[in-house]
């Protein structure tokens, strides 16, 4: 008996304690994450409680607080949170029946039941009584009120009516109907033998309601025709199949989740700049293509579309389908590193720009290899290239040089502004490597990158959601620069010979596009960017596996294309503008793609560059000359020259470290002598003798390169290329090699030297004279 004293006791006293201790509070609320259109995407709950709700209501809604009421505590309004009345009927029915027979909970006994659930004892009923009186002392009606309608139990693990009203009516808690009202006030009682998405259910909760509207028309609450009204609509009520998270959007509910955790919204209810009809049909597009070209080793894809200017994010595919596992789908391959290929280039451009370090019209050579052994993709030089023609071209040796000459620190932070790297490796590791990849990266930090490119130069924040907290934009870059850039990507022209004319990178209407295969064809990624969207791709195997010489050009810049031509399908026709705004208040110039100087009738290819006032070229081209020649022999025309053999052909004279690469190209300089036919046999001024004596520099090889021999490769390749720049030119030149003549060679001086193991020194001669080059050193093993 003393024991049972003690226990009765002991259970008292934590009663009190829970009575004086005792606190509105719930988890945190659920967020609601919805796509443009109002479509469920994902519902995030309070990581510590397994329900979803939990809304706050700002108001209460007078249709829920009557329903509410009605069937739950009808004198709420009167008791101080024990309502003795009840109370009394209730034991007065135990006494008479031996058991229970109405209950005699309030509301605020059912917020301390739901705050702290227990057994249901006769001990445990009058703890709730005490802790319900406290509270209501302390917090008042109205909030216990509004604590019960944010935590009450609505049935599938919802909690609160508000959340409730969103996931069974999508709609706000006070935009209700009485019938709505009436309906969501029965399910509390018994939420699991009221689940509406249930038949038995869902007629359960609606006869429920008709008694709940049937006891508000009883007390004057509701007026005779709107109760007319609600009895139709609750029993033709009709509750829409509960929302789920659609498949193809779990990699961008999964970012969202991730973004969120970080930033929790202000407002549950998140309203995503998502596009679930276009997230459905960019992934059947991306599904499409790694099907195409799985035969060619591709594994999978992902692709990112974001609203020019806003930044907002459209649609985010990361794989073939999270449920894809032949193809490891799980993985969002949106947020993998891997290697960015060329994509980086426009930003070393950019960075030129701005510093000043080139123009549009800076001739950039493409006639050698860069320092640390890159080449170009085709191994091949185009020669002397504008600064559009290089991008465009994705021409590897240009772009290393101008990193190098722009600075590689400089190139690395302003990739880290970019939002590229953060910084945790020094630009060192990856050396000049970096202009073609060598870095790894995001797509989405790559795509976040040009949107600086498309937002005239400022950096911010991918949008995800209405009313989302994001910094302050910020100018990376200014507003000229990205406009000269975007200029570059946009101009098919430009783009040849490297990438044909009408092919993935060509448009309808004004688009810029760079594409980026990475070493040994891992990785394939294209960025495009319309005056309206700008999308982002890449394809590639999961486990970096090399693909069969798959090229970003015939793999992801044509799936770019087909989601831009999808964006696009009121452009389609190609009617609209034809061009991007150039930099305002820029002079247009029409410049010598060989020189970049003024173009002139003489010049075969010229662009329209733009320049800030003042700084325009305003030399003509001098390197196309148009020549009288005879027709007969090819040479000077003379005076003497009978008309019908007089021809006007152009010609092209470059600078002398141009020499070898124009005559692989076919680039015939102007002949130096006059034609004899027909001349008269009168003595001739001689010509001017040519500069004495001439300089030679030895451009290839470089000094103290040190080179390494295949032991697979045949002989015949294990070779060594000699050229040597001679002005004034020289008809020949020969080659020394460790101080003995090795080899005579015609203009333009360029031969090869097989490779002998060991220390070599190289120089180039004036034949039958002193005058040579600085001999180089090179170490062969």
């Amino acid at each position: 008996m003393t024991r049972r004293r003690a226990a009765v006791a002991l259970a008292l006293a934590g009663l009190v304690v829970l009575a004086v201790r005792a606190r509105l509070i719930a988890p945190a609320p659920t967020l609601l994450v919805r796509d443009v259109r109002g479509r469920f995407v994902d519902e995030i709950p309070d990581a510590r409680d397994p329900e979803v709700g939990y809304w706050p209501l700002a108001t209460l809604s007078p249709r829920v607080v009557a329903a509410t009421l009605a069937v739950e505590d009808r004198r709420f309004w009167r008791h101080p949170g024990v309502d003795p009345i009840a109370v009394a009927r209730t034991v007065a029915g135990i006494v008479r029946d031996g058991r229970r027979t109405s209950g005699a909970s309030t509301i605020a006994m059912q917020v301390v039941r739901l705050e702290y659930p227990g057994r249901r004892t006769y001990l445990r009923k009058l703890g709730e009584a005490v802790t319900a009186g406290a509270m209501t002392a302390r917090y008042g009606r109205t909030a216990v009120l509004a604590h019960y309608l944010r935590i009450a139990p609505y049935g599938n693990r919802i909690r609160g009516v508000a959340y409730a009203a969103r996931r069974y009516f999508d709609k706000p808690v006070d935009d209700l109907s009485w019938a709505e009202a009436a309906f969501l006030a029965a399910i509390p009682q018994a939420p699991s033998r009221m689940n509406p998405y249930r038949a038995p259910g869902l007629a359960r909760a609606i006869v429920r309601g008709r008694r709940i509207l049937d006891l508000l028309d009883a007390a004057g609450v509701i007026e005779p025709g709107a109760h007319e009204l609600a009895v139709r609509q609750i029993a033709a009520l009709d509750v829409p199949p509960l929302a789920r998270r659609p498949p193809r959007a779990l990699h961008a509910a999964l970012r969202l989740r991730a973004l969120l955790a970080l930033r929790p919204p202000a407002d549950p209810l998140v309203d995503t700049h998502l596009d679930l009809d276009l997230q459905a049909d960019v992934e059947s597009r991306v599904r499409a293509a790694v099907d195409a070209l799985e035969a060619r080793g591709a594994g999978n894809a992902a692709a990112i579309v974001l609203e020019r200017g806003t930044d907002r994010v459209h649609a985010w595919v990361g794989s073939t389908g999270y449920f894809d596992a032949r193809h490891a789908g799980a993985y969002d391959y949106a947020r993998v590193l891997r290697s960015p290929g060329s994509t980086l280039k426009p930003f070393f451009y950019a960075l030129a720009l701005e510093r000043g370090v080139i123009t549009p019209a800076t001739i950039l050579d493409d006639v050698l290899r860069a320092p640390g052994d890159i080449v170009n993709a085709d191994e091949a030089f185009l020669g002397p290239l504008l600064p559009r023609v290089a991008l465009a071209n994705s021409r590897n040796v240009p772009a290393a040089n101008l990193l190098e000459r722009v600075g590689l620190d400089d190139g690395w932070a302003l990739l880290r502004d970019l939002g590229i790297h953060d910084g945790g490796v020094p630009a060192a590791h990856w050396g000049l490597g970096l202009a073609i990849g060598a870095a790894p990266t995001t797509l989405e930090r790559l795509v976040r990158a040009y949107a600086v490119l498309a937002g005239d130069g400022r950096s911010a924040e991918l949008a995800w959601y209405r009313g989302e907290p994001v910094l302050a934009p910020r100018r990376v870059l200014s507003e000229e620069t990205v406009r000269e850039i975007t200029l570059f990507l946009s101009d098919p022209m430009a783009r040849l010979p490297t990438f044909p004319r009408m092919g993935a990178s060509e448009y309808p209407f004004p688009v810029a596009v760079k594409t980026g295969t990475s070493s040994r064809y891992r990785d394939a990624l294209t960025v495009a960017y319309s005056p309206r969207w700008l999308v982002g791709v890449w394809v590639g195997h999961p486990d970096h596996r090399p693909m069969s010489r798959l090229t970003a050009f015939a793999s992801a810049a044509g799936l770019a294309q087909e989601i831009l031509g999808l964006l696009h399908t009121d452009d389609a026709d190609g009617l609209g503008d034809h061009g991007f705004p150039p930099p305002r208040d820029f002079t247009p110039v029409r410049v010598c793609a060989l020189t970049g100087k003024r173009a002139t009738r003489a010049c075969d290819t010229a662009f329209v560059e733009y320049f800030r006032p003042g700084e325009e070229p305003i030399e003509d081209c001098d390197a196309h000359r148009e020549v009288a020649v005879d027709a007969r022999n090819g040479l000077l025309a003379s005076p003497a020259t009978p008309a019908c053999f007089v021809e006007v052909r152009t010609f092209t004279a470059l600078a002398p470290r141009y020499a070898a690469w124009a005559t692989a190209a076919g680039l015939r300089p102007p002949p130096t002598r006059t034609s004899p036919l027909d001349a008269p046999d009168v003595p001739r001024e001689p010509p001017p003798p040519a500069r004495w004596p001439p300089a030679l520099h030895v451009i290839a090889p470089t000094t103290n390169t040190r080179v390494v021999r295949d032991p697979e490769s045949p002989a015949s390749a294990a070779t060594l290329a000699l050229r040597v720049v001679v002005e004034p030119r020289t008809e020949q030149v020969v080659w020394y090699v460790d101080g003995a003549p090795w080899q005579v060679v015609p203009y333009p001086y360029t031969t090869r030297w097989p490779l002998v193991a060991g220390e070599h020194t190289f120089q180039a001669r004036v034949p039958w004279t002193t005058v040579g080059s600085v001999p180089v050193r090179v170490v062969v093993q």
